[in-house]
């Protein structure tokens, strides 16, 4: 990393999300924003600017703090391109493509696993993503799932067990068998890889009671919890993650009033994923109904090859903004602060001093335009810790 002050400075707009004078995104116009060691140290009027050793002229674009990504699936092998089309001439989405992917996924080797996740996570990159969670899934046997997780950490620190994404085709007709082994070995296997704990809570997939159980070994073994539910019909994810304390729900498509009134009355962050209902024709989640509750909301882009192979979250931003009912604001806010609170982290999400210097520049003089030029390419510059990308 390269050490030293760095100051970024003749910023149209600066979006810090400091959340004072009752702005959540805390904009400040005419501005510069001090990096040292990777880390924001200052900002404030550009006219009252600190010297430092090196200086990144914004042009009088607008500055936001680097995109939060807080549910991804980054490690995985094949193609569901012809299930997509399938899709788009009018089948179903039902979940049951996962487990062409695991099949493909177990025959890869760990080079090509590793090529598949560092070139998203490079393209995540280059569109402004800075953070990014990434969860296993594909492998569904212990040794899979571990290699998955392991491979996962080297691009985060933000690893997501998901042992339990759906019962695999050897132990369908034991699915208790499945979620003892998930429970024991898998867990034990996985764990110093993981931070978090997840599990898809659905119909065809993991019921309430399974996911209980699943979950609170999980606990039990240190990880926090995370939770994928409500995407196909209502159910009890939703509640159960709020029980649990997770740190997010994602999905939250079909939801009732005690599944809103569940997450107002708490810390658990609603994460939405438009990126799966553009890519299953499915209908959107009602992000006015949880904002207008009071529901922290995040954004993020699923990434998968199933149901959302994006990994842009201004697409993700654009799409919350035209189909969800959100404002240009409340979607930055969500793709930013808002996965930053999905993921428990105080780091990212905001430039204020003592963030980390995780930052985008756009080619652009507001944060308006991610939702006004959608599909435009509008990230101009890109710094991660503090170093141009």
């Amino acid at each position: 990393m390269t050490r030293g002050s760095l100051l970024v400075d003749h910023i149209g707009e600066l979006v810090t999300n400091d959340g004072r004078d009752g702005d959540p995104l805390g904009v400040r116009r005419d501005a510069a924003l001090l990096v040292e060691d990777g880390e924001v140290v200052w900002t404030g009027p550009a006219r009252h600017a600190p010297a430092a050793d090196r200086r990144i002229d914004a042009g009088g674009a607008a500055v936001l703090p680097g995109f939060v990504d807080s549910h991804a699936h980054l490690v995985f092998a094949g193609d569901r391109a012809a299930e997509f089309a399938a899709r788009m001439a009018g089948e179903r989405y039902t979940g049951g493509g996962i487990r062409t992917t695991v099949g493909a996924t177990r025959a890869a080797s760990d080079d090509d696993l590793r090529a598949t996740a560092g070139r998203l996570r490079a393209e995540m990159l280059r569109q402004g993503t800075t953070t990014v969670e990434i969860k296993s899934g594909y492998g569904l046997n212990v040794a899979d799932e571990a290699r998955s997780l392991r491979i996962a950490a080297e691009f985060t620190g933000d690893t997501t067990f998901l042992g339990a994404h759906v019962v695999p085709a050897e132990y369908a007709d034991r699915p208790d068998d499945y979620v003892g082994l998930v429970c024991g070995p898998m867990l034990a296997a996985a764990a110093p890889y993981a931070r978090w704990i997840d599990v898809f809570c659905e119909r065809g997939a993991f019921d309430a009671d399974h996911a209980r159980a699943i979950l609170a070994c999980g606990q039990a073994a240190g990880l926090g919890v995370r939770l994928h539910a409500n995407q196909l019909g209502p159910g009890p994810g939703v509640r159960l993650g709020v029980e649990l304390g997770a740190a997010s729900v994602d999905h939250c498509t079909h939801l009732t009033d005690a599944d809103v009134d569940a997450l107002a009355g708490s810390e658990t962050v609603a994460t939405l994923l438009p990126g799966a209902e553009f890519s299953t024709r499915s209908p959107y989640p009602d992000a006015r109904r949880l904002l207008d509750a009071g529901v922290t909301v995040a954004l993020a882009t699923d990434c998968n090859p199933g149901s959302s192979y994006t990994s842009s979250m201004p697409f993700c931003v654009a799409l919350a903004v035209r189909e969800m009912r959100m404002t240009p604001a409340e979607a930055v806010w969500a793709a930013t602060a808002g996965g930053a609170a999905a993921l428990r982290r105080t780091d990212v999400g905001r430039l204020t001093p003592g963030a980390r210097a995780d930052l985008i520049i756009l080619d652009a003089p507001s944060h308006l335009h991610l939702a006004y030029r959608p599909g435009v390419p509008l990230i101009r510059q890109v710094l991660h810790n503090g170093v141009p990308r």
